[in-house]
């Protein structure tokens, strides 16, 4: 087998994984009882999106957005929202700084991204890195208070 078999199975699960999520966006909708949310604009690409969060105890009990972008943007939003449901802040924090590590600098060892591994692939492609972490920073800006995650 030569080493580059491997590659067009995950490219396409990275396409199939991409489109799912951007096609039926997971925990799309807004948050009237929300207390975290923070707005995120990439001027770039023209994404726009709000994120909502209910934490108690110190675990993010819900969390959805709402907004418009690229099919980047939009599937890596729904796939955060699924990887931080139910996690505590903490966690949610250390993901946010792995995820941005692994797709811009040295990815962590020994961390399992699950279905966010599909995202990695941006890394070859600098300009769509900042649509893949656009939610991811907005959320961010969440939990440290509100106001508006920028990637630009």
């Amino acid at each position: 087998m030569s080493g580059h078999e491997g590659f067009g199975d995950l490219r396409e699960l990275y396409q199939e994984v991409i489109f799912d999520h951007n096609r039926q966006p997971r925990n799309f909708h807004s948050m009237a009882d929300a207390d975290h949310v923070a707005e995120g604009h990439n001027p770039l690409c023209g994404d726009q999106l709000t994120v909502y969060l209910k934490v108690a105890d110190g675990v993010v009990q819900d969390v959805s957005f709402v907004g418009h972008g690229c099919a980047i943007s939009t599937a890596s939003a729904s796939l955060m929202t699924e990887a931080v449901k139910g996690r505590p802040v903490e966690e949610v924090e250390a993901l946010f700084r792995d995820f941005h590590a692994l797709l811009t600098d040295v990815p962590p060892e020994g961390r399992d991204f699950g279905k966010l591994e599909v995202l990695a692939g941006v890394r070859e492609f600098p300009a769509r890195v900042k649509c893949a972490t656009l939610a991811w920073h907005t959320l961010h800006n969440a939990l440290e208070g509100g106001g508006t995650a920028k990637t630009e």
